[in-house]
């Protein structure tokens, strides 16, 4: 009797997980169907410009990326959400979403909203310290009814749970206030905190124009420091969202922020306000004195560097321990109006993750879409040894341009012809690219990648290079043109640049673009200068984009090489609360 029990039990069992499959493969097939009709029901309307594989929610209001980190074998992305419109207000929330492979994403529930009397105007950015013995533990800017912003914790309800599903507000809350009523809206997103070698822990808070330093025993009780971290008072307005991480001096892996020992220098990042603009500087940073020394200064240097020279704002880091890797989110917001993401439903955009390295000069930063990304590559198209004549234009077939990554280095031979460039014009790589767009022929140069191009070209993004002299060096400029990107006139069409830090008589000029719909992400010299567009072609959509090699100059061009694939779409799922 026991026996048949056992045995009808199993059967019940194993019917059950039969039946659980079969509803599993349907719900997954319901989606598919849902995707394709969806698809095409999109070509038949305005296009709603939504992205095949760059993280995004399913609706509403998405603006920074919130304490990214590795945990118990899972990544996790927070960040700033309204849950009720695809407009930004004041109280917003936490979402969260997962993910094994950093490109596929689960959708969670939200984990902090506007409840209580220090954050009842919003939960604002912050981010994710793991404390000794693993525990996580995120610090936030709250956002009260009277505007006065403050700094909290929360931590896991239950830290084996590797999705960290739910999350407490400390009874301490607000651990940090304003000293005095003028930072009552300018004392915001604390960083992933540190601990020094005499066990004290550091965390920096925006301020205008300077960084706040605080120290802490407990993690709970905090203390601000006589000076800032680093100030460059009456030059930038508000810094948001600061970062504040070591780098290794030759090494090829990214550092956690508490590591002090080794070859070491230390990267301030900033996110100005008044331009939104992520400028960073290098230096070295003296534990036990909290003493941060710069290199360069924000707003000062002659070429000025930022994380990225377009649409990328509010970025935020965290060491990968699974792979020994510093890597980097920002927000990509629109470009187009509050009319526009009304009718669409969303807005806001998350960057491709990058890997962040110093380069062998050890005075900038190499910035690398993760090595995940490459999985989502199909029917690749290769050039080898090519001459791009002066004038020339050379289409990429057999690939989906509105879904490509796009490898290409150049070789120049006769630099001899290069145009001479006077020193005030080495100040604004964007003001000079708007002067010398992809139409104004040049010597060396213009010459790149047109993608997202209609069939009559009425509709193209460039990406390109010009190259000049001044005096005896040569300069390598970097443009992103959006002036004829759509035949929409309602959002912005800024053409942006900088220059690459590379030299042309011995090195390549290497460029490598991700375009993903609605998004063009472009790396230059190897990830030294990223420029990161957001355009809405009417024309150039899904299959009826096309992708060009091109030429402008004068000057022959080689292409020593080209690499170009279709992607793949990456699969965003929701995961419903019971």
């Amino acid at each position: 009797m026991r026996v048949m029990m056992i045995m009808q039990q199993k059967k019940k069992m194993w019917t059950f997980v039969l039946q659980l499959h079969v509803l599993i493969l349907l719900v997954l097939f319901c989606c598919k169907i849902s995707c394709i009709l969806d698809g095409s029901s999109s070509m038949e309307q305005k296009p709603n410009y939504r992205t095949a594989y760059h993280f995004q929610p399913p609706k509403n209001w998405m603006n920074d990326p919130n304490g990214p980190l590795y945990y118990k074998g899972v990544y996790h992305l927070f960040y700033q959400y309204n849950p009720t419109s695809p407009v930004f207000e004041t109280k917003i929330s936490w979402a969260h979403s997962v993910s094994r492979d950093l490109i596929n994403w689960v959708h969670l529930e939200r984990i902090l909203d506007p409840t209580d009397s220090y954050d009842n105007n919003g939960c604002w950015s912050g981010s994710i310290t793991i404390l000794p013995g693993g525990k996580p533990a995120i610090l936030y800017t709250g956002n009260n009814l009277n505007d006065m912003q403050s700094q909290n914790l929360a931590m896991p309800k239950n830290s084996s749970d590797p999705l960290l599903r739910e999350w407490v507000k400390s009874e301490h809350n607000p651990l940090m206030i304003p000293v005095d009523e003028s930072e009552y809206k300018n004392f915001r997103d604390p960083t992933t905190a540190w601990i020094g070698l005499d066990r004290i822990w550091r965390v920096i808070i925006g301020g205008d124009g300077k960084v706040f330093l605080y120290k802490s025993g407990d993690f709970i009780g905090w203390n601000r420091s006589d000076q800032p971290l680093h100030s460059t008072l009456g030059k930038t307005g508000m810094w948001e969202c600061p970062d504040f991480y070591p780098v290794s001096v030759g090494g090829k892996n990214g550092l956690d922020t508490s590591v002090f020992n080794g070859r070491i220098k230390h990267v301030l990042k900033v996110s100005v306000m008044n331009n939104t603009h992520d400028d960073y500087v290098i230096g070295r940073y003296e534990e036990l004195t909290d003493k941060f020394e710069a290199e360069s200064e924000f707003m000062d240097s002659r070429l000025q560097m930022r994380y990225d020279y377009g649409k990328f704002y509010a970025s935020k880091s965290f060491f990968d321990s699974a792979k020994s890797r510093r890597i980097l989110w920002a927000w990509i917001p629109e470009s187009d109006s509050e009319e526009n993401a009304i009718e669409k439903g969303w807005a806001g955009l998350q960057s491709i993750p990058r890997t962040i390295l110093l380069d062998e000069r050890r005075n900038r930063l190499i910035q690398w879409p993760v090595k995940e990304i490459d999985k989502l590559r199909s029917n690749e198209v290769k050039i080898r040894n090519k001459m791009l004549k002066g004038g020339a234009l050379i289409e990429i077939e057999d690939i989906t341009a509105s879904q490509a990554d796009v490898e290409a280095s150049f070789k120049l031979r006769n630099l001899e012809a290069a145009e001479e460039l006077d020193g005030k014009n080495l100040v604004n790589g964007s003001l000079l690219c708007s002067s010398r767009r992809a139409s104004v022929r040049g010597a060396i140069g213009p010459f790149g990648l047109i993608v997202l191009a209609s069939e009559g070209l009425e509709e193209q993004t460039t990406i390109f290079f010009h190259v000049f002299r001044n005096g005896t060096k040569y300069v390598v400029l970097m443009c992103s043109d959006q002036s004829r990107s759509s035949l929409r006139d309602d959002f912005e069409k800024d053409t942006y640049g900088a220059f690459v830090d590379v030299n042309p008589l011995h090195e390549e000029i290497s460029l490598r673009t991700l375009v993903d719909g609605s998004i063009v992400e472009s790396f230059g010299g190897g990830g030294l200068t990223c420029i990161t567009a957001r355009v809405y072609p009417e024309l150039a959509i899904g299959k009826e984009a096309r992708l060009y090699m091109f030429n402008n100059g004068t000057i022959d061009v080689a292409i020593s090489r080209m690499n170009a694939w279709s992607m793949k779409s990456a699969q965003f799922h929701q995961l419903l609360s019971s």
